[in-house]
């Protein structure tokens, strides 16, 4: 499989999975998490606050083996402060991120962590005194690089302005693609686009017309229900497989590191990996016309 290399060096496969969905039975997560592997998936997506803690624990007690290989990839997310009573406040401050990625490391069972990004973040924050926990986390070598969770085009911007960001995670699909409007200065920036959620709920699936029903049923962005209904049956016309015309729009991006697609299964993974296989030979031409056929959407909150 492809590797996408961030600037620090490290090689993310250009298809990682997501783990959030693995579930808490540790057997059932590691039949995934091995069959990733098999298909040479080498980058795994986690946070502290999934499942509380449990991901990360069943995320490095699955990999615990293969570190030595040497091409594994963890990247985990900090920010979201757990409370005693099971709920989270945001909180980006250098004390919290500096002594919670001391959890991270204990839960995840390593030394240092490849990449640890900010899960999420306003323009309110104490945006200074964060970078400079990342940054002395980096320079204190119990972190490899850094990057952040956003969808908010201000607090991206300041990232890519006064940080050294080395990934920027947000959704992005065939049809939320808002990235678009920020995507040539992430390049620019040698910054790395982590794609998340890039079946958009399943509406770029084989599933779409029950996704559309029960997820889509009041519209979204600049479409109503009847026009994201239309858009898909137009883009169907072109190719009937959404996920790969998806991942090759994706994959057509040079500032592309790596679509994170989450799996509950092992058969959902096969079926992500199938389709991933499958985009390989999708032509651009056809990905374009594909393209041309759903709306140019843009970021409308928190722009300045």
């Amino acid at each position: 499989m492809q590797k996408n290399i961030l600037k620090s060096g490290i090689e993310l496969s250009e298809l990682g999975l997501g783990c959030m969905s693995l579930g808490t039975e540790y057997n059932h997560a590691e039949s995934i998490i091995e069959r990733a592997l098999e298909h040479g998936i080498t980058y795994f997506d986690t946070a502290d606050m999934y499942d509380k803690g449990q991901n990360e624990e069943i995320v490095g007690k699955a990999l615990k083996k293969y570190q030595d290989r040497g091409d594994i990839v963890i990247g985990t997310k900090v920010g979201n402060h757990l409370k005693d009573d099971g709920s989270t406040f945001w909180d980006p401050s250098k004390k919290y991120i500096k002594s919670q990625v001391k959890t991270s490391l204990q839960q995840l069972g390593v030394e240092h962590l490849d990449l640890y990004q900010l899960h999420g973040g306003t323009i309110d924050d104490p945006l200074d005194e964060t970078i400079s926990a990342f940054d002395e986390l980096k320079q204190e070598g119990i972190i490899r690089a850094y990057g952040i969770s956003s969808i908010r085009p201000n607090v991206t911007n300041y990232y890519l302005e006064h940080s050294d960001i080395e990934t920027l995670m947000s959704q992005f699909n065939l049809i939320d693609n808002r990235p678009e409007t920020l995507i040539d200065r992430v390049h620019q920036e040698g910054v790395k686009m982590l794609a998340r959620g890039p079946v958009f709920k399943g509406l770029l699936t084989s599933n779409s017309n029950n996704a559309l029903d029960q997820k889509f049923s009041d519209g979204i962005f600049d479409y109503s229900y009847q026009e994201l209904g239309e858009t898909i049956a137009s883009i169907k016309e072109i190719d009937n497989n959404l996920t790969a015309l998806t991942f090759n729009y994706l994959m057509s991006h040079d500032a592309l590191g790596s679509i994170i697609v989450g799996a509950s299964s092992v058969e959902q993974l096969d079926e992500n990996v199938k389709n991933f296989n499958y985009a390989k030979d999708i032509s651009l031409d056809v990905t374009k016309a594909a393209r041309e056929r759903v709306k140019d959407l843009e970021y409308t909150a928190h722009v300045d």
